[in-house]
């Protein structure tokens, strides 16, 4: 007996000590590799609550018992224990359990139990002792792969249970299944500091990863704490690893806010979403850059767009230059019929005279307002080298341009920049078709919108983006900051403005511009058009259309070490104004 005794100490203090340093090996291994396995060592003592796990005691809700000379154990304490789901389904009054290699269903109402789709009958394997499951202590070994023994003498059942190692080889498909794995660059990291995944997964038959689905992952993280992040990734036949799970601390020390984030981190290109509070907290008031203002009076600006949408065929507009001239035009057909858009030019001098074009912006008639405004627009600031000329004679009339034909709400958006030798009347009309006796058509009224001649072409504003240091603005088509040009009308022989200034190009320039983020801000409505940063057109959006409900989009990048920027538009025909030109400064923290 006391040989047994000893032999029975010296079994329980190895366990104990497998416990003490298998488990944190185990716990560490699963995080680390899926693969590996780990030991756990229970002591349950017959008819008692106290019980000792990995040499900790616990105190049990069912303790193990003697029940027709068998002994059981409990189920959900083990289960939990050996990592195994034991679950009770109220819907069906059924148990539940999942052991390496079995799924097993208790029917408590039925006496039943389901082994791998096996019947047995309830009382010769569990039983419910004061409403909690219990199982036979063979079914350790039988069906959850744990090794026992039971001494009489302690009333006492010592339980050892090594998981085993899962294998990721399957050899009825001849394939194995891929492994997840990935670690972080460092060990933690600031709020809004950009985290950096290192993956670490592979394919042992080296098929590739096509999927990777993630649980947690974020680009960064707004606020201290421990974050769990889990990955599974998809071999190309299919195959699913084990999920992987790794603790990304984020310390409480703040690199980035979460407004400044986006701005420092994206590309340009990018939208910046945010919602209605932010934008109103953080830039809807910003403070103005002050701009030096120059305006070119060089070349007039001839505007037909009343009426806009005209519903008979007559004269839009008429009005003469002698020099540099802007020809523009935004017009839908508001007619049942095809139409078709045509400029005319009058030699009203004695002499012929030479029409030269030096630039142009056209576009297809479309449907859709915003796509011709910016692609008109697009074309124009594209400026590529022109140097169409026409010889008119003394008096006469030729077509200066004329336009496919338009259908039933099609419009058209154009620009023309012009020189003459002289004077020559331009007069935009449109017919099913044009003839000789286009100039005797009626001319259309005005409808509200902006038509007339104005004297300026160019606006050119000179900033200072060399030295401020918080985020600031250009406020672009309000009206107030930036007036809108006044001009006259032939037609109705009275003074007009250009409520928009459209046809207008903006030409903004700074000198050693510092490191910043260069932004837009549609505040008037809908928004789509070019703008020209450093001779490179920047579609505002690139698809579709945004307004301030969608956020900002960045324009530009700065580093601090450019000579100059440049920033050249137009107000595109069918966008709604004004907008903001946000500058935002940006550190060494900008990537």
């Amino acid at each position: 007996m006391k040989r047994i005794r000893k032999e029975l100490a010296l079994l329980l203090i190895m366990s104990m000590l497998l416990s003490f340093v298998a488990v944190p090996m185990a716990s560490a291994a699963e995080q680390e590799a899926p693969i590996s396995s780990g030991t756990t060592y229970v002591l349950l003592y017959l008819n008692k609550k106290e019980a000792f796990l990995n040499g900790e005691q616990v105190t049990l809700e069912a303790p193990a018992t003697i029940i027709k000379d068998k002994t059981f154990v409990p189920a959900k304490f083990l289960g939990d224990a050996f990592g195994m789901r034991v679950e009770w389904i109220a819907s069906k009054r059924q148990i539940e359990m999942d052991t390496p290699g079995y799924n097993i269903m208790l029917d408590i109402d039925n006496k039943s139990v389901w082994i791998n789709g096996y019947w047995q009958h309830f009382d010769d394997v569990a039983a419910i002792v004061n409403g909690k499951l219990m199982i036979k202590l063979t079914w350790l070994a039988d069906y959850m792969g744990a090794r026992y023994t039971y001494n009489d003498e302690l009333k006492r059942v010592d339980v050892l249970y090594t998981k085993p190692p899962r294998g990721i080889y399957n050899p009825d498909t001849s394939n194995s299944n891929p492994v997840a794995k990935f670690t972080f660059a460092k060990p933690t990291y600031k709020i809004g500091e950009p985290v950096k995944f290192v993956d670490l997964s592979y394919d042992p038959d080296a098929e590739g990863l096509p999927k990777y689905e993630w649980q947690g992952r974020e680009e960064a993280y707004f606020a201290p704490g421990t974050y769990p992040i889990t990955l599974t990734v998809w071999d190309r036949n299919g195959n699913k690893s084990e999920p992987y799970t790794r603790n990304l601390v984020i310390t409480n020390e703040t690199y980035l806010n979460k407004v400044e984030y986006p701005i420092y981190t994206k590309p340009v290109g990018s939208y910046i979403k945010t919602d209605w509070g932010t934008l109103w907290n953080n830039f809807w008031e910003l403070p103005q850059l002050p701009k030096q203002v120059t305006e070119d009076r060089s070349r007039k600006l001839l505007v037909s767009d009343s009426p806009e949408t005209f519903t008979e065929q007559g004269i839009l507009y008429q009005d003469d230059v002698e020099g540099k001239g802007r020809l523009y035009a935004d017009h839908i057909n508001g007619t049942k019929e095809k139409m078709t858009l045509a400029i005319l030019a009058t030699n009203l001098t004695d002499k012929p005279v030479t029409v030269k074009t030096t630039n142009k912006g056209e576009v297809w008639p479309s449907v859709y307002a915003n796509l011709i405004g910016s692609e008109a627009t697009v074309d124009f600031l594209i400026g590529d080298p022109i140097n169409e000329t026409m010889t008119i004679p003394p008096q006469k009339t030729f077509v200066y341009k004329q336009f496919p034909d338009f259908y039933p709400d099609q419009g058209v958006n154009l620009f023309y920049d012009v020189e003459t030798s002289g004077k020559v009347q331009f007069t935009f009309v449109t017919a099913p078709e044009i003839t000789q006796n286009a100039l005797q058509l009626p001319k259309l009224a005005y409808n509200g919108h902006v038509r007339g001649t104005f004297p300026v072409s160019e606006l050119i504003w000179n900033i200072d983006a060399s030295s401020f240091t918080t985020p600031s603005r250009l406020v672009i088509g309000d009206g107030k900051t930036d007036p809108f040009q006044p001009g006259y009308d032939p037609q109705r022989g009275q003074e007009v403005r250009n409520d928009g200034n459209y046809g207008v190009v903006y030409k903004i320039h700074a000198d050693k511009p510092r490191k910043m983020a260069v932004m837009i801000l549609p505040r008037g409505g809908v928004f789509k058009g070019p703008i020209k940063i450093n001779g490179e057109i920047r579609m505002v959006p690139y698809s579709g259309v945004m307004t301030a409900f969608d956020g900002m989009q960045i324009l530009a990048k700065t580093t601090g070490k450019e000579e100059s920027l440049d920033i050249e538009f137009s107000p595109p025909a069918g966008s709604a104004l004004p907008f903001d030109l946000i500058f935002y400064p940006l550190d060494d923290r900008a990537q």
